[in-house]
């Protein structure tokens, strides 16, 4: 017999921290006072065309086993797709589908980070990012990006090579930005590539709001800049573009040689994502154009209400979101963003979340989800304005 007690779970899920965004938000979930802008998706359901195309799925039995790396009519719509909006051929080989753009993440890490290795990680950012690297034993090792003058969110290209050692596998960027409205512009890619070719080490690069921008049709992509076998990864999602978050259907475009272990990874942790689901996004993408359009015009008028109202209030300072649909701001006075984020609760009944929950990097700041209607969001900076006066 022996007094020690038996191990439970590992050590690197027992030290996870849970979402803070979950903490702000599930104490207050149910109160029908609480305007709720917290958490990052669209508030319009998904469009009818695509619940019927699943619908049409479903009745053709499409409900078996699919292949590892999605079924091949979406992986070759994927590959349209990306041709089209990219202006270069993005062949089928260099596709992989996943459950979400969380599992692709997840996928990225399970593939590419070993115990005792590091990724360099650009933040603010979303915090389930860097907790793929932490679940497989990987340390983050966080670059901030810093407001200049003007209020514009910059990053440094320095710090992160002064971030990178001989453990560093990937540098992980996310643009346009999850919570700052940030978007990497061409040169600034060419820059990074340029680092992680002469390291021999990947860039994971997060595109889910790529078509989330307001001064031009997209995003930049590190698809324009990067060669097909150039060690990069990117990331993206049905589900902000195209109103999709519950479907969970997301995929990845990587090097040719990494598909077979995204197949395997795939097998081991979904064996495939849903094979109706995936019928219905080969509808999504092959019909929707129309339907992304009247979103981008959509939180495009949201993100100049907001910012327009947010910005003439004296004690806030912010930058206008560049893409996404979010507005990170702070301000004056405020240094614990959980404990504030709850007494705005209180005080106003409006929910946001907390800047501390994308990283060290966020404290101070709060997000504001502009994916609502409109009257929702002037109701809500109609009661957030006697706060921030």
């Amino acid at each position: 017999m022996t007094d020690q007690q038996p191990r439970t779970v590992r050590a690197a899920i027992a030290s996870l921290e849970g979402s803070r965004i979950r903490q702000v938000a599930e104490a207050n979930i149910g109160r029908e006072d609480v305007i709720a802008l917290w958490f990052g998706e669209p508030d319009l359901p998904t469009p009818d065309y695509i619940k019927r195309a699943a619908e049409a799925a479903l009745a053709d039995d499409q409900v078996f086993y699919a292949q590892n790396r999605g079924i091949p009519p979406l992986r070759e719509t994927i590959s349209e797709y990306s041709t089209g909006l990219i202006g270069r051929k993005i062949g089928t080989d260099r596709i992989t589908v996943s459950a979400s753009g969380m599992a692709g993440i997840m996928l990225v890490s399970q593939a590419l980070v070993d115990n005792g290795d590091n990724v360099v990680i650009v933040g603010p950012l979303w915090p389930n990012c860097a907790g793929t690297v932490e679940v497989m034993g990987g340390e983050v090792r966080h670059v901030s990006l810093r407001p200049d003058e003007t209020g514009r969110w910059r990053l440094d290209m320095n710090d992160v090579v002064d971030a990178c050692d001989e453990r560093t596998r990937a540098i992980y960027v996310n643009s346009p930005g999850n919570p700052t409205g940030w978007v990497m512009e061409r040169d600034e890619q060419i820059e990074m590539l340029t680092v992680a070719r002469e390291r021999g080490i990947y860039v994971i690069s997060d595109e889910v709001y790529v078509r989330l921008i307001y001064d031009r049709p997209r995003a930049p992509s590190f698809l324009d800049v990067a060669e097909d076998d150039d060690r990069v990864v990117v990331v993206n999602s049905f589900s902000k573009s195209w109103s999709m978050t519950g479907w969970r259907l997301g995929w990845l475009t990587h090097p040719p040689d990494l598909g077979p272990v995204f197949s395997k990874l795939n097998e081991f942790n979904v064996a495939s994502p849903t094979t109706f689901v995936q019928h219905a996004g080969v509808v999504a993408m092959r019909d929707g154009e129309p339907f992304v359009a009247e979103m981008v015009e959509r939180y495009r008028r949201n993100r100049d209400l907001v910012f327009q109202r947010l910005a003439a209030m004296p004690r806030v300072t912010l930058a206008r979101p560049e893409g996404a649909f979010y507005a990170f701001f702070t301000v004056d006075g405020l240094t614990d963003s959980v404990a504030y984020a709850k007494q705005l609760i209180a005080e106003t009944g409006v929910g946001m979340a907390p800047g501390r929950a994308f990283g060290e990097a966020g404290e101070g700041w709060l997000r504001l989800c502009f994916a609502a209607d409109a009257s929702t969001l002037s109701a809500a900076l109609d009661r957030l304005e006697p706060a921030f006066s």
